[in-house]
C-alpha cells in the first residue's frame, strides 16, 4: 500500500496544516480517523435514485467501489447526483429535461469535487445521460478517474421471445392501429422490464457503456454484466482499486481520452449499431479535452467501420447476450485485428488497449458478434448525412434497415406533440417524410427524443414506409428511417425551418446525403420571410440552457471546453 504525499494533491486545501483544523473537524464528525484524513480523498459519485430501474442497483455497487478505494489506501467520499430517465420522460414535456440533465450531472459532479477538493473520482452510472455526464466531468476535472456502468436490465419474456421497453412503445402503435388488444398490451407492459438495470438493447445506455471501455475510462469487461448480478460488485471493487493505482502513477483522464481513443469509441458505436446519441456525447466529451471531434468526424469513423454485433433494436440480441458471448473486449479484439482500433491508447488499467486485449480470443460458438472480416454489413450501423437540408450534418441509424434511400414529400410539424397526435390518428400516408422541428438543443429547448412517435409509427407497420426528420434526436431504441440532429436547427433559421408541406426531400444513407428540391434562391427567399419562434420558457433551468447551449453537431455543449481552460482543477 502506497503512502501518498497529500502536499501535491487538491485535498491538501481541506486537510493539511493548523489552519485546516475547522475542515478536519467536519471529517471527524463523520467518524473518520486522523489516519483517514491523512489519506487521499476519492469522490465516489453515483446516479442512484428511485426514478427508474436503471439506477436502483447503483448504491450497492458504490459501496463496493468504496471498499476497493479503502483497500488501496484511499478515503472514499460518496455522493449522488441527479438523473432524468428517458423511458419515463418520453413523449411529454419532461423529455425537454433529458439532455439538459447530462450537463447538470457533469456540472454538479464538478462542483462537488471542486468544493471539497477531492483527489480522484470513480463514477457509477446507469442511465442514458448519466454515463456521458460523468465521463465529461472526469475529463473536465482531470483528476485520476475510473468509470463503471451500473449494468443492463434483464430481458423480459413475452410470447416466447425476449422483449425490452421498446416493444412496449411499439405495442402502443400496434394498439392504435388495431394490431394488438388492450389486454395483450397490458400483459406486455407487465413482462417487459423484470429487473434493475438500464434498457437492455443497444440503446443509448449500453452504447455509452461500450464506449466507456473503448475510450479507456472503464475496466475491461465492466460494461457487460447485468445490473442484478452480484458479479458487478467485483468490477466495482476493482474500479476502486484501479483509481488508486492511477493516483499513484498520476495517470489522468486527458492522458486516456485522446483523438485516437475517441475514434475507438466511435468505432464501437458503429460496430454495435449503437445509438445515434453517441454522436452528441462523443463531441461533448471531446470538448472537455479541447479536441475538435464533431458529428461529421464521428460519421467518418462510422462509414468505414463494419457492423458486427447483432443487437436490438435493429438486430436479435440484448446486452446480456453480448456479455455472455464474450463482452466488449472480444468485439474490440476482432476490431483491432482488422485494423479498426488504435491499440496504443492508454486505459485505466495503466496498460494500453493492445496490452489489455492480448489474451482475448474470439468465441466461435456464439452468434451475437461477428469477426471483422465477416460482418453483418461492411458499413457501420450508423451513418452521417449532409446536404442543403442539413449543412451542419444529420445522423441516421441504418442497422436493420432494408433500404438506404428514401424520397418523399414533407409533412411538417412544429412540435413533437402535434406529430404524435397525427400519427396516432394515422393522418399521414406511405411515402411521407414527417418533419418535426423546433425541437433542437436551443429551440426545444432540450432536444427531445422521439421514441414515442417513432415507436408508434413502427408499431403501425409503417417503419420503412415513411421517414422522419427532426432537429431533435432519437432514442437509441428507435428504429426505422429516422434522421435526427438536423443542423442548423429550426430555431436559428436552419433550412429545416423553411420547409413547407409537399416539399420533396431525398435521403441517401449510402452516399450520406439529405437534400430538399429547393434552389438556393428559393431557400434565401423563404429565409427572408421566416420569423424566429418564441421559446416557451422564460425562466428556470431550461431557459438558462437555451442561452448557453451550442449546436448539436458539436455535442450541444454548454461551455467553451478545454480549449479555453486557464487552470486545470487537478493542479490547484
Amino acid at each position: 500500500m502506497k503512502n501518498f504525499n497529500k502536499k501535491k494533491l487538491p485535498s491538501r486545501h481541506t486537510s493539511l496544516g493548523p489552519d485546516k483544523a475547522p475542515q478536519r473537524s467536519f471529517y471527524y464528525a463523520m467518524n473518520l480517523t486522523e489516519k483517514d484524513v491523512a489519506k487521499p480523498f476519492v469522490g465516489v459519485v453515483s446516479t442512484w435514485n428511485e426514478a427508474a430501474p436503471c439506477n436502483i442497483a447503483l448504491m450497492r455497487q458504490a459501496q463496493s467501489v468504496k471498499k476497493g478505494v479503502k483497500n488501496s489506501g484511499g478515503t472514499p467520499r460518496e455522493f449522488c447526483t441527479i438523473t432524468v430517465t428517458d423511458g419515463i420522460a418520453m413523449g411529454h414535456e419532461g423529455m425537454k429535461s433529458s439532455l439538459v440533465s447530462r450537463d447538470v450531472i457533469a456540472d454538479s459532479t464538478e462542483l462537488t469535487v471542486r468544493g471539497h477538493c477531492y483527489d480522484a473520482l470513480v463514477g457509477v452510472a446507469g442511465c442514458d445521460k448519466s454515463l456521458p455526464g460523468l465521463m465529461m466531468a472526469m475529463v473536465r476535472l482531470n483528476v485520476p478517474s475510473v468509470f463503471i456502468y451500473g449494468g443492463s436490465i434483464l430481458p423480459g419474456r413475452f410470447n416466447g421471445k425476449d422483449v425490452t421497453v421498446v416493444d412496449v412503445f411499439e405495442g402502443v402503435g400496434k394498439y392504435s392501429s388495431g394490431k394488438m388488444s388492450e389486454h395483450a398490451l397490458r400483459k406486455l407492459e407487465l413482462k417487459a422490464c423484470p429487473s434493475a438495470g438500464a434498457c437492455g438493447g443497444q440503446f443509448t445506455a449500453n452504447t455509452m457503456a461500450c464506449v466507456s471501455e473503448a475510450i479507456g475510462l472503464a475496466l475491461p469487461y465492466s460494461a457487460g454484466t447485468p445490473a442484478p448480478y452480484l458479479q458487478r460488485d467485483k468490477y466495482a471493487f476493482q474500479s476502486g482499486k484501479a483509481v488508486m493505482n492511477l493516483l499513484k502513477k498520476n495517470i489522468r483522464p486527458r492522458d486516456i481520452v485522446t483523438k485516437k481513443s475517441l475514434e475507438n469509441a466511435a468505432t464501437i458505436v458503429a460496430a454495435t449499431g449503437g445509438s445515434t446519441n453517441a454522436a452528441l456525447h462523443l463531441p461533448a466529451i471531446a470538448n472537455e479535452v479541447g479536441i475538435k471531434f464533431d458529428l461529421m468526424d464521428v460519421a467518418k469513423i462510422f462509414k468505414k467501420t463494419p457492423y458486427l454485433a447483432d443487437l436490438k433494436p435493429g438486430g436479435k440480441y440484448v446486452a446480456k447476450d453480448m456479455w455472455k458471448a464474450g463482452g466488449v473486449p472480444m468485439l474490440l479484439k476482432t476490431l483491432m485485428d482488422g485494423g479498426y482500433i488504435h491499440g496504443n491508447c492508454l486505459t485505466v488499467t495503466g496498460l494500453t488497449m493492445k496490452e489489455n486485449l492480448k489474451k482475448v480470443k474470439f468465441n466461435e460458438k456464439q452468434k451475437v458478434m461477428r469477426k471483422h472480416n465477416n460482418p453483418l454489413s461492411f458499413d457501420g450501423g450508423v451513418v452521417g448525412l449532409k446536404g442543403n437540408l442539413a449543412p451542419d450534418g444529420a445522423i441516421v441509424k441504418v442497422a436493420g434497415l432494408k433500404k438506404l434511400k428514401f424520397t418523399g414529400r414533407a409533412r411538417c410539424f412544429d412540435t413533437e406533440e402535434s406529430a404524435y397526435k397525427a400519427v396516432l390518428k394515422k393522418k399521414y400516408k406511405d411515402g411521407d417524410i414527417i418533419v418535426i422541428r423546433y425541437e433542437g438543443p436551443r429551440g426545444g429547448p432540450g432536444m427531445r427524443e422521439m421514441l414515442q412517435t417513432t415507436g408508434a409509427i413502427y408499431g403501425q407497420g409503417k417503419g420503412e414506409k415513411v421517414a422522419l426528420i427532426t432537429d431533435g434526436r432519437f432514442s437509441g431504441a428507435t428504429r426505422g428511417f429516422c434522421i435526427g440532429h438536423v443542423g442548423p436547427e429550426a430555431s436559428v433559421g436552419g433550412p429545416i425551418a423553411l420547409l413547407k408541406n409537399g416539399d420533396v426531400i431525398h435521403i441517401d444513407a449510402k452516399k450520406g446525403t439529405i437534400n430538399v428540391d429547393l434552389t438556393n434562391k428559393e431557400l434565401k427567399k423563404r429565409k427572408k420571410k421566416w420569423k424566429p419562434k418564441k421559446i416557451n420558457f422564460g425562466n428556470g433551468t431550461l431557459w438558462k440552457y437555451a442561452q448557453t447551449v451550442g449546436p448539436a453537431y458539436r455535442g450541444a455543449s454548454t461551455h467553451p471546453g478545454g480549449k479555453n481552460e486557464v487552470k486545470c482543477y487537478a493542479d490547484i
